[in-house]
């Protein structure tokens, strides 16, 4: 059974989960889900920081900038809810480029940045050598329930009423998908760690 939620910070939510990655054998794939209040690229940030000062390679990838190009994602327009939760994310790139190849008898080499969102372009990064047991933290809202292979699942929860409160005007819209995801997805009951994100500074953590 799960434990009980404990206090931390932010150093110290960054320290349990790169602790828990560190653990992990060979190549490893942990996905930090979350609404943009919670800081989840942030967070990966920290954690792949903590990995390498550890000796061990990490990469923190942002999922936005895996999205769909501009015709597919707004094809029913800048503001569409479940268009946002459902047809944003490009998961077969995401599977392609940064997921798979830290897999089972994958590469290693993971595309850090797919496509460039303002100027609606790709990027022309090249791929990343994480070596035989480096870490990709794929950090990002609406990410779990989706198939996306990982070893280590993290969702930073918001309620509605914080989200309401600290999503930015023009992104306000993005609650009501948000609110759809964790109703009918229940993220916090497969994420193997559960931290509860109102407070950023002050969240509280539960592993599975």
């Amino acid at each position: 059974m799960a434990g009980a939620f404990r206090p931390v910070d932010r150093a110290g939510l960054a320290a349990h989960l790169a602790e828990r990655a560190r653990q992990l054998p060979g190549r490893a794939r942990v996905l930090v889900d979350g609404a943009p209040p919670a800081a989840p690229l942030e967070l990966a940030r920290a954690v792949a920081e903590r990995l390498r000062s550890a000796g061990r390679a990490a990469l923190a990838v942002d999922a936005d900038d895996f999205l769909r190009p501009a015709s597919v994602r707004l094809e029913l327009g800048r503001t569409d809810p479940d268009m946002f939760l459902d047809g944003w994310l490009d998961e077969p790139a995401l599977r392609r480029e940064v997921l798979a190849p830290m897999g089972a008898g994958g590469s290693g080499l993971v595309l850090p940045r797919l496509r460039d969102v303002a100027r609606d372009r790709a990027y022309r990064d090249e791929p990343v050598p994480l070596g035989p047991d480096g870490v990709v933290l794929l950090a990002g809202g609406r990410l779990l329930g989706r198939g996306l292979a990982a070893e280590l699942t993290v969702h930073l929860r918001v309620g509605a009423a914080a989200l309401g409160r600290l999503l930015p005007p023009d992104d306000a819209w993005t609650a009501a998908a948000y609110a759809r995801y964790e109703s009918e997805g229940d993220p916090g009951s497969v994420a193997d760690v559960l931290v509860m994100a109102d407070h950023a500074d002050r969240p509280a953590l539960r592993d599975a």
